[in-house]
């Protein structure tokens, strides 16, 4: 007698479960002969998934067809069992009906029952039916992470073409093609097992599954599937973050740092698809983490890659209202909203700023302006500058426009009867201070009012945005008696400063509304500094005698940078900034640190 026909032969019934995530026939492999029977309760179910065109019912008739395989090369017996179960069990099959009609097929045909439910398990264990529970697997294949390198943002698999790869960073980017063509098999292998890994991975989700759409969270990459009717061929899609900034990593000047800690409430970051908002806004996320506040997100789906004090959350039953009020009750100081498109979630975000939430926001918008504007008509105009108060425009990873809200009752610009004064939104450029935008009501309407007259200049607001522009460049600002612009900088920056064909200090007058004057910068130069290195600051000696002084930093009299000393003859660097790094690895290459009085 053979080795195999002493083998007992066992009978096993699976559940949808196994069948779904392809579990059921690796289980077979080496428990062959086996004898297996299918309920009509699961085959109606994973026939209900496919016609709702859910990939979980796509992955389940892959899974029947290779037990028919199986049977058709003699290995298994395949017969099955049971009846049809009535359309109200299929619609309640969460609530349990079809686990119940495939226990009783396993206690009427004495058979063990194969799972991967945990609660199934414990339910068939308490009616004494004999079961076996199969672990989520830990080990897995990869297919749709072979598209990628290290620089890939994103690639796109459609079926009848070849893939394409997104490569580069935000704004700057080109597309890159695979060799062969794509079919629709090889398609459904990706997305099956796609779907199959995110749901017996502890740190992956199917954020959505409805008829011809899937939303999968596989780790770090955002995957959508899409299948007819609701595209015209199996279509992947997946995103995947190539890189995680900080702060420091964007040319934030002092002003705006300054705003982020002492202001800034109500935060929207807008711009277009793949500008790099959700990477801006993760670095903001983690800044307001690092000083110690409590900072949550919602997410749909669950994609910014924060850290682990940071907790994610995601619409609560498919209601984004719900996970609002959850947030309520635990009052964050932050929460970051990622991404505000319906209904739903305009007035979710503003409940809670104005409950005291602090709130930053991801829209997508063509202009900074356009990111205001659809909140109009969704919340009550008197409302607004309370919900939010700056606005952040991202364009090719970078910050290309902040923009200010406030509130007040004026006569709207262009009018000048004096009882047309009305409450009057006013939006004004962040660092140049001028008025862009009045927004009020006009009759029944609520208008948005470009202001083009000629305005006054804020002189702070127009050195902040200089400050900012040439955070990295030694410089020293007047503003003469006649309004004009001197602006002062050290030989070797000149070029830098004034541009190709003077391009960069045109575009500074532009942005500021006012002609600069480039002068060169005199110094003199002093002996070197004695530099006290902290944990959070540097702090350079200079003397009391320069108090209140402007002075620049130079290494190996190199120009570094510009600081005023304190009243106790300090200049004090913080170490985790440009600055600040620098100044660590000349001090740790025993390199010179010298003063020049400007």
């Amino acid at each position: 007698m053979t080795k195999m026909e002493n083998k007992k032969q066992e009978t096993y019934i699976p559940d949808t479960s196994v069948i779904v995530d392809g579990r059921f026939c690796e289980f077979l492999n080496d428990r062959t002969p086996a004898d297996v029977i299918i309920p009509e309760s699961l085959i109606s179910e994973i026939e209900h998934q496919a016609n709702e065109g859910k990939s979980i019912g796509f992955t389940g008739l892959e899974e029947l067809k290779k037990l028919r395989k199986l049977c058709d090369e003699g290995k298994i017996t395949l017969a099955f069992t049971g009846r049809r179960p009535a359309e109200w069990q299929i619609k309640r099959a969460k609530s349990g009906e079809i686990d119940d009609l495939i226990r009783q097929s396993a206690l009427e045909t004495n058979s063990i029952l194969v799972t991967g439910d945990f609660i199934q398990k414990s339910v068939a264990e308490v009616k004494g039916i004999r079961v076996l529970y199969l672990e989520p697997i830990q080990v897995f294949s990869k297919k749709i992470e072979t598209f990628f390198t290290d620089d890939t943002m994103s690639v796109h698999l459609k079926e009848g073409t070849r893939p394409r790869m997104k490569v580069g960073g935000p704004g700057k980017w080109k597309l890159e093609y695979g060799s062969a063509t794509l079919d629709r098999d090889e398609l459904n292998t990706i997305a099956n097992d796609i779907v199959e890994r995110a749901r017996n991975d502890s740190r992956s989700l199917i954020d959505m599954d409805v008829r011809g759409a899937t939303v999968v969270q596989l780790r770090n990459i955002r995957i959508i599937i899409t299948r007819p009717p609701v595209s015209d061929g199996i279509e992947i899609t997946a995103v995947r973050p190539i890189r995680k900034l900080s702060l420091d990593d964007y040319k934030v000047g002092e002003s705006l740092m300054t705003r982020f800690k002492e202001r800034a409430e109500g935060i929207l970051v807008s711009g277009k698809p793949g500008a790099g908002k959700s990477t801006f806004v993760q670095a903001l996320a983690e800044y307001y983490n690092s000083q110690g506040k409590i900072v949550k997100t919602i997410e749909k789906p669950r994609d910014l890659q924060v850290s682990q004090e940071i907790t994610q959350l995601t619409p609560l039953e498919g209601s984004i209202e719900r996970t609002g009020d959850i947030l309520l009750l635990e009052r964050p100081d932050y929460t970051v909203f990622d991404e505000i498109r319906v209904s739903g979630d305009f007035a979710t975000y503003s409940d809670l700023r104005l409950a005291g939430v602090g709130m930053l926001g991801v829209i997508h918008a063509s202009r900074a302006i356009d990111a205001m504007q659809r909140f109009v008509g969704k919340i009550e105009l008197g409302l607004i500058p309370q919900i939010i108060d700056t606005i952040i425009y991202i364009e090719n990873g970078e910050i290309k426009d902040v923009l200010d809200l406030s509130y007040s009752v004026k006569i709207p610009s262009g009018m000048s009867e004096e009882d047309l004064a009305r409450p009057v939104i006013e939006i004004k450029d962040f660092f140049t201070g001028l008025v862009l935008y009045e927004i009020y009501t006009f009759g029944e309407q609520v208008v948005v009012v470009p202001v083009k007259k000629k305005q006054k200049r804020d002189i702070k607001a127009v050195v902040n945005h200089i400050e900012n522009e040439l955070y990295n460049v030694p410089h020293k600002i007047d503003v003469d008696d006649s309004g004009r612009l001197k602006l002062y900088v050290p030989e070797q920056y000149m070029g830098e400063v004034i541009g190709k064909g003077g391009g960069r200090v045109k575009a500074l007058e532009q942005d500021i509304g006012m002609a600069i004057d480039i002068e060169e910068m005199n110094f003199k130069t002093k002996e070197s500094l004695g530099a006290e290195v902290t944990e959070n600051k540097i702090n350079l000696h200079v003397g009391t005698e320069l108090k209140d002084k402007e002075v620049e930093v130079l290494v190996d009299d190199s120009p570094l940078f510009i600081a005023r000393v304190s009243k106790n003859g300090l200049i004090q660097v913080k170490t985790k900034s440009v600055q600040g790094r620098a100044l660590r690895k000349a001090i740790s290459q025993g390199q010179k640190i010298s003063y020049s009085i400007i």
